[in-house]
């Protein structure tokens, strides 16, 4: 069963976002639910692709247990169990929902690059740098770069664009000890993170984290980590410099709307069962490699 949108009748609803509905739950929670909506190019697509809520969410959930040594998250004690459910509304959010902490988002995203692809590759291409940031000459599409970079970016409301910003005015938005720390804790996330994808066949090009703050002031992991959302995963074995790798991400579909004549805007086209289909089988994959 495909979850394209949920209408819960006891829990007011605060957000509906490009892939997940927030509701209230009470002053300090709030229940998270990831439905199998697609967005590509900032568009919502009208096609679900089915179980991706559950496998997104399983994925965010091993990620945030494992890496929670590093920085605490957002989840809390409670669970659907404890929220005014009925049990059509309990089966349908089983596996795909999660009860938080409210915190207070930062208006950033970090976002860490390990290689250079997408944006990074057509920045590269007509300044030599990635956001500002001077690169050697001479790399090719899909390169590992010399070391890890963090381009930070602001947060667009739903329907924008996210915007790619310098780490400098990271510092002015949010404070320069907040951004400092934003900063190191990504790229300590990202190179475990990356360590232990590797040692599963999956090679994490890049990624984006997303960061609050409790009520003491301190930070928090928030949102979804190294998903195939939120993450570029490549297979290992196909993995080429000089190619765009094969990708376990929803890379396979913008490469498919690229072939149609459609302008970027809403409405978004409709997507043929084959590519529903493999879509799902791909994101499938990559849980199964992370969580075996």
């Amino acid at each position: 069963m495909s979850v394209f949108e949920t209408n819960l009748k006891n829990l007011p609803l605060l957000m509906r976002g490009k892939v997940r509905d927030i509701y209230d739950v009470d002053d300090q929670h709030m229940l998270i639910v990831t439905t199998d909506r697609l967005s590509a190019f900032d568009v919502v697509l009208p096609d679900p692709i089915p179980n991706k809520g559950i496998v997104l969410t399983q994925v965010s959930n091993f990620w945030f247990g494992r890496l929670s040594h590093i920085v605490p998250n957002h989840f809390s004690t409670l669970t659907l169990k404890d929220l005014k459910l009925d049990k059509e509304e309990r089966i349908t959010l089983e596996g795909r929902s999660v009860v938080v902490k409210k915190l207070k988002p930062l208006p950033v995203e970090a976002i860490v690059r390990g290689y250079i692809i997408g944006s990074g590759w057509k920045d590269y291409q007509q300044t030599g740098k990635v956001c500002g940031i001077d690169l050697p000459e001479g790399l090719k599409l899909a390169d590992k770069l010399p070391e890890t970079l963090f381009t930070p970016s602001t947060k667009a409301e739903v329907g924008g664009h996210d915007e790619n910003i310098s780490f400098n005015k990271m510092r002015a938005l949010i404070g320069g000890y907040l951004a400092d720390e934003v900063k190191r804790i990504s790229l300590e996330l990202y190179q475990e993170a990356s360590k232990f994808a590797l040692s599963k066949g999956i090679i994490i090009a890049d990624t984006k984290f997303e960061f609050g703050l409790d009520e003491k002031g301190k930070l928090v992991l928030i949102d979804e980590i190294l998903s195939p959302d939120s993450s570029r995963f490549w297979p290992v074995d196909q993995y080429q410099a000089g190619v765009s790798p094969p990708s376990f991400d929803k890379q396979f579909i913008r490469d498919y709307l690229e072939t149609l004549e459609w302008d970027k805007k809403p409405p978004g086209p409709h997507l043929p069962s084959d590519i529903l289909d493999k879509s799902a089988a791909k994101y499938q994959e990559v849980a199964d490699l992370l969580l075996s």
